[in-house]
């Protein structure tokens, strides 16, 4: 049996990765040998990329919130210490919106948290 060279499938697959490829510099973008490999270590990329923005906004949540606390008069680490003492349930996220767009309402959980670390 004859090998297929210009077959739909085949010219299907080929458009593919060339349109995944579009804006690539270079033959990564034009040549379909080049632009295979660019775009699955591209892909690659962004998928891990994904999982490391969580890590990344964790961390800006945390430097915001030991901003607020050390404000505040406290350093993060008792501050989260005060609040699992204190059985204050709020995830960083929260925490850190808080800081940011009702203090008043922040100063009442480091209060509490103050309360329970004895500080």
């Amino acid at each position: 049996m004859s090998r297929a060279i210009d077959g739909t499938k085949r010219k299907e697959r080929r458009k593919k990765i060339l349109k995944l490829a579009k804006g690539f510099r270079g033959r990564r973008g034009t040549n379909y040998k080049a632009a295979k490999d660019a775009v699955v270590q591209a892909l690659t990329d962004a998928y891990v990329g994904r999982k490391d923005k969580k890590g990344d906004m964790r961390a800006l949540w945390i430097a915001r919130l030991n901003a607020a606390v050390r404000e505040e008069g406290l350093s993060y680490s008792r501050f989260i210490n005060g609040l699992t003492k204190a059985g204050v349930i709020i995830n960083r996220k929260a925490l850190s919106n808080m800081a940011i767009e009702d203090p008043a309402a922040f100063k009442a959980v480091v209060s509490v948290a103050k309360k329970a670390v004895g500080a």
